[in-house]
C-alpha cells in the first residue's frame, strides 16, 4: 500500500521535476535580471561611486521618453520596413520549399547556412559590401550607373538592409512551418471547386498562413526593434536606435536609472504588441481565418 502511494506521489511530482531546470535557469537568467532592471529605474545612482539608492523615482519614465522620442520612433520605423522586407522575401521562398521542393531539409539547410556565421561577421561583411568603393557601388560606379557622390552607407537604408539581412530567418522558419501545414487536399478542393490558383491562393492559403504571418512578424520586429550593432556599423552617427542609446547609457555614461528606464519602456512597447497579436489571434482556431 505504501509503495503504490510512493509511485503516485512520484507519478504527481515527475512533470514539477522535470520542469525544475528550466524554472530555474527562467528565475535565475530572466526574472532575476528583469527585477534589478525594474528596480534600477526607480533608484538614483552616484556618477562617481555607482551606489544606488530607492527613491521610487517614476519621473524617469516620462523624461526618458521625451527626450528620446526620435530614437524609439526610428526604431520601430526601422524594424517595421526590416520586418516588412524580410515578409516579402520570405514567404515565396517558404512556399517554394513548402510545396514545390522536393529535398526540403536540404533547401532549409541552405537558407540557413550563412546564418551559422557570427552576427557581428556578417553586419561587417554587409559594410564591405555598402562602401562607397566596395564591391557592388564601387563597380556601377565605373560602370558609369551610379554617379560618383552616391553612398549607401551612414544612411537609414543601411540599417535597414543589415537587420532584414540578419533577421531573415526569424521570418522564413515561422512561414515554412505555418505553409507546411496546410493540407494539400484543401487546395485540391478548392480546385475542384473551380477556384484559379489566384484565388485559391488569396482565399485559401494566405488565410491558412495568417498564423505563420503574425508570428513571423513578431519574432522579426521585436529583436529588431531592440537591435543596436547594424545601427552603428552601418548607420553612421545620425541613425542610431533606442538600442545605441542604452548601450551608451549603461556601458559608457553608467547612468543605470535611465538606462533602465528605457529598456523597460521598450520592453513595455513589445508586451503591448505581443498582447495585441494574443488578443486577436492567439485564441482563434485556424477554420476562422478562411
Amino acid at each position: 500500500m505504501e509503495r503504490r502511494r510512493g509511485t503516485r506521489k512520484g507519478k504527481r511530482l515527475a512533470p514539477y521535476l522535470l520542469g525544475a531546470p528550466a524554472a530555474i535557469w527562467l528565475g535565475v537568467f530572466f526574472l532575476v535580471p528583469l527585477v534589478t532592471m525594474m528596480s534600477l529605474s526607480l533608484q538614483r545612482c552616484d556618477s562617481v561611486t555607482l551606489a544606488c539608492r530607492m527613491i521610487w523615482h517614476f519621473g524617469e519614465f516620462p523624461e526618458q521618453v521625451s527626450q528620446f522620442r526620435p530614437f524609439f520612433m526610428r526604431s520601430l520605423y526601422y524594424a517595421g520596413s526590416a520586418t516588412v522586407i524580410d515578409l516579402l522575401v520570405s514567404f515565396p521562398i517558404a512556399y517554394w520549399i513548402a510545396f514545390r521542393a522536393k529535398r526540403k531539409n536540404f533547401f532549409l539547410l541552405m537558407l540557413l547556412l550563412p546564418f551559422f556565421v557570427s552576427f557581428v561577421i556578417r553586419t561587417i561583411s554587409w559594410q564591405f559590401l555598402l562602401s562607397d568603393q566596395g564591391i557592388l557601388l564601387g563597380t556601377l560606379k565605373n560602370l558609369h550607373l551610379l554617379p560618383e557622390n552616391f553612398h549607401v552607407l551612414a544612411t537609414g537604408t543601411a540599417v535597414i538592409a543589415g537587420i532584414a539581412y540578419n533577421f531573415l530567418p526569424f521570418t522564413a522558419l515561422p512561414l515554412y512551418v505555418s505553409l507546411e501545414r496546410i493540407d494539400p487536399h484543401v487546395l485540391e478542393a478548392a480546385h475542384d471547386l473551380y477556384a484559379s490558383r489566384r484565388a485559391a491562393f488569396a482565399k485559401v492559403t494566405i488565410p491558412l498562413a495568417v498564423p505563420g504571418i503574425f508570428a513571423a512578424f513578431l519574432l522579426t520586429f521585436v529583436p529588431g526593434a531592440g537591435d543596436y550593432l547594424n545601427a552603428q556599423i552601418l548607420g553612421g552617427t545620425s541613425n542610431g536606435m533606442i538600442g545605441n542609446v542604452i548601450q551608451n547609457k549603461f556601458l559608457v555614461f553608467f547612468d543605470y536609472p535611465a538606462a533602465s528606464a528605457l529598456s523597460a519602456i521598450l520592453m513595455g512597447v513589445m508586451l503591448i504588441g505581443i498582447a495585441a497579436y494574443a488578443k486577436v489571434l492567439g485564441s482563434r482556431t485556424i477554420e476562422e481565418y478562411i
